[in-house]
Parts: structure tokens; sequence; C-alpha cells
């Protein structure tokens, strides 16, 4: 059964999938005029600006905090680290570079959320790319049956993705720093996850809005720490990350590059993974957002990819070059997993670099498990109204409790499959609705406060 996980795994992510994902952010970065110079300093000035009068249930920034919880994950921690053992210190380079331009991904997805959104009969914002195949495609029979496929995949990858990798990855973490038996972890996350999961919407983005600056900041102290530390390695690190991107070898402290396929396969990959640009996830909140017109949360949205990717995996993948070359004696190319890798990277610093990569990487999977959760509460509603919402969430309660005497390596190769899966009819309907993205930012990106008058649609759910 591994052997043919690891065969879908190869098979899903091949050269076709990496074409098609960094296709895609290339074209949507050309078609949408380089919309990343406009994420810094517009996207993050709106992502802090409350707009109260606008429809929608949660604010941008809380929309904005489901999403980034949800990204900013294992995917930015352990995530990095298994990309590097697999495919070598070149895969960071690939990983960044699918962020930056991911950035123009992550707008046009949530735009288009935004634009074809629906109101619930009892007033509840929902969106998606499940709801833009059904209702932004000409092709309605084909756009139905894809927007069905979607939320199908995207309910299965939530217990995936959001749940089973990052409860794996805390209990792996507190297990080699503190001896913390697994079962305990699963049943300590599953009981906090139902907590605040039977809440809703609403109780998910206060958590989250909490949660997410506190966390970010915590984990960039510790790998500025590091960086300090390893500060005569530094200039080494990039010069192995950009040269081993690109051609196979090796270079000081061992490192080992596998060759631009390895280190683009699983740099793609792990970014993906970490940011979620063409993934479709981080539409579903965008669309829940208080927001005038869908240019404004779409730009608020696209801020989340420059904070997960350009900032933090940046961080990790420097701090774990560095490392591995300050200390020759790591081992690296495969022989090694991310999450150990990570644990013994933190454990430079002294006494509290095991207590921060735990209290980070806790919160961080925390937080994406609590994202996570609703975007598959939104995807199984979406399949079969609001009853099946109490037997997902005790589904997926369950499934925290499990997850941490699974194998960490067949999680993620599952987890990999089911995000190209996700990706592949958003990826579509993002493509052939450009048009509607371009003609969308021309309408109001000079006019960012105008109002966007088009009625939301109705519908029983």
């Amino acid at each position: 059964m591994t052997k043919l996980i690891g065969q879908a795994d190869s098979f899903v992510w091949g050269l076709w999938m990496i074409i098609l994902l960094l296709g895609t952010h290339l074209f949507m970065t050309f078609r949408t005029g380089f919309i990343q110079r406009k994420t810094i300093g517009t996207g993050i000035k709106l992502s802090l600006t409350k707009d109260t009068d606008s429809e929608g249930e949660v604010s941008p920034f809380g929309a904005l905090s489901t999403a980034l919880a949800a990204t900013i994950g294992t995917g930015s921690i352990v995530g990095i680290g298994t990309a590097i053992a697999l495919g070598g210190p070149g895969a960071v380079l690939w990983c960044w570079l699918t962020g930056v331009f991911g950035i123009a991904t992550k707008y046009g997805e949530s735009l288009l959320a935004v634009k074809y959104r629906v109101r619930t009969s009892d007033g509840r914002m929902q969106g998606g790319a499940m709801y833009v195949l059904r209702y932004g495609l000409k092709w309605k029979t084909f756009g139905k049956a894809a927007g069905m496929c979607f939320a199908v995949f995207a309910a299965c990858a939530s217990l995936g993705t959001g749940c089973a990798t990052q409860v794996n990855a805390i209990a792996t973490v507190a297990h080699e720093n503190f001896h913390v038996p697994y079962i305990v972890v699963g049943v300590i996350t599953a009981a906090a996850t139902a907590i605040v999961i039977f809440g809703g919407i609403r109780s998910i983005t206060s958590v989250c809005e909490k949660m997410v600056p506190f966390m970010a900041l915590f984990y960039i102290a510790g790998c500025i720490v590091i960086l300090c530390m390893n500060h005569h390695y530094l200039i080494p690190a990039l010069k192995a990350v950009f040269r081993l991107a690109f051609a196979r070898g090796s270079v000081a402290g061992g490192l080992v590059g596998g060759g631009v396929r390895y280190a683009m396969q699983y740099g793609v990959v792990r970014g993906l993974f970490s940011n979620e640009s063409g993934l479709g996830s981080a539409p579903i909140a965008a669309a829940a957002a208080r927001t005038r017109n869908p240019v404004r949360q779409a730009l608020v949205s696209s801020t989340g990819t420059f904070w997960d990717t350009v900032v933090i995996c940046a961080l990790s993948g420097l701090v774990m070059v560095s490392t591995v070359i300050r200390h020759p004696g790591m081992t690296m190319g495969g022989t090694i997993n991310g999450g150990i890798l990570t644990s013994i990277v933190f454990s430079q610093i002294p006494i509290l670099g095991p207590i921060l990569l735990t209290l980070g990487l806790f919160t961080f999977a925390y937080s994406t498990i609590l994202g996570w959760a609703y975007y598959g509460e939104r995807a199984v509603e979406y399949i079969g109204g609001r009853r099946l919402l109490i037997p997902y969430r005790i589904l997926y309660c369950g499934i925290a409790c499990i997850a941490p005497v699974a194998e960490l390596n067949v999680l993620w190769q599952i987890s990999d499959i089911l995000n190209a899966l996700m990706a592949i009819p958003n990826l579509l309907a993002l493509l052939l609705l450009s048009g509607v993205v371009v003609s969308e930012t021309r309408k109001y990106i000079n006019d960012i406060d105008a109002v966007d008058e088009t009625p939301v649609p109705i519908v029983d759910k």
C-alpha cells in the first residue's frame, strides 16, 4: 500500500502538474499586470481596515487570519525541512519562487470566490472554487460536476492536509524533545479542536485572530536568533540554495542536491502545501469576509502567500541549510525526516530552543487544524447540507486522535495527492475565468473603495 501511495504521489506531482501550477502562477502574474506590486502596500493596509458596512460574516482581517491560520502550518516548518531532505537545498529556491508568483494566483482565486459567492437562506455568506465552478462557468453541467468534485477533494484533504499531518508533526516534535507519548498529544489536540470548531466560523475566526500574529512573530524571532548564531554560514547557504536548485552535486557541509527535477518537484509541492496558492482553500475564507468589492478582499488574501512563503518559508530554509553547513555531521539527502531535522536545528538554542520549536509548531499546527476545519465544513455542507456538519466534526476530531501513530512520510504523500486533486479543478476555473479577474481588477483597482452593486444570489443551504 505504501508503495502504491508513493507511485500515485509521483504521478500526480509529475512534470505535467508542476508545469500546470507554475504556468498558472506566471500566466496570472502577467495577466493581472504584476499584481504583486500592490500586495505589500495596499493589501496589508486593507487587511487592517474594517469594512463594517459591507456584506459578509467576518472582518477582512478575520478572513485573512483564518486563511493564514490554515496556511502557516507545519508546511512552513516541517514541510520545508522535508523538502530539503528529499530535494536538497535547491528546493528552498523553488518553494520561494512558487510563493512569489503564487501571489497572483491567490489574488485571482480569491477575487473569483468573492465575485461568485452566495448567501444562504439563513443569511450566511459562502463561496470557494465549488461555487465559482458552478456559477461562473458557462458550461453549467460541467461546472456543477467539477464543483462537486472539488468539494469532495476538499473535504478529504481537510482530514489529511488540515488535520492528520498537523497533529502528527506536533506529536513528533513533542516526543523528540520532551518524550510525550504520541497518543497523549492526539487526545489533547482533539479535545482542544472540538472546543473551538463546534462554535462555528466566528469562534474559529476569534481564536485565529489572536493566535496568528503571536505565533508568526514568535517563530520569526526564533529563526532570527539561529541566523545570528549561523551568520558566518549565511552566504554559503545562499550559494547552496541557488546552485543546487539547477544542478546535481554537493557543496560544503555534505549538502547534496538531487538535480533540478527533484529540487523543483519537492520545492513546488511543499510550496503549494505551505502557501496553498492555486489549491482553492483560502478563497473559501475570503468569501465570508465583509468587503465592498472583490478586489479589496483579493488583495488582502494575497498577502497571506507573501507572509507564509516569501517571509516564513524563506527564513526556515536559510536556518536549516546554514545549520547543516555549520554542522557537517548532520545527515541529509532523504535519510532524515523533516520533523527530526527541524528539531535538531532548533536545539542549537540552549534550553529555549526545543521550547520555542514545540510551542511554535503547536500554535502553527493547531491554527491550521482550525482553519482547515472551516474549509472542510463548507465543503461537506456544499455536498450534503448542514446535516453533515456534526458527523464531519466528530470525524475530524477522531482523525486528530489517531494521526500521531501514523507514518509521517505516508501522511505527507496522501496530503500531496489530495492537494493536487483539489488544485486541478480550481486552476481550471481560474484559467477559464481569468478574463473576469482582469475586468474586475480594472474596474476597482484605481478606486479600491468603490461599492459593488451586483446582488448576491440566495441559495437554499
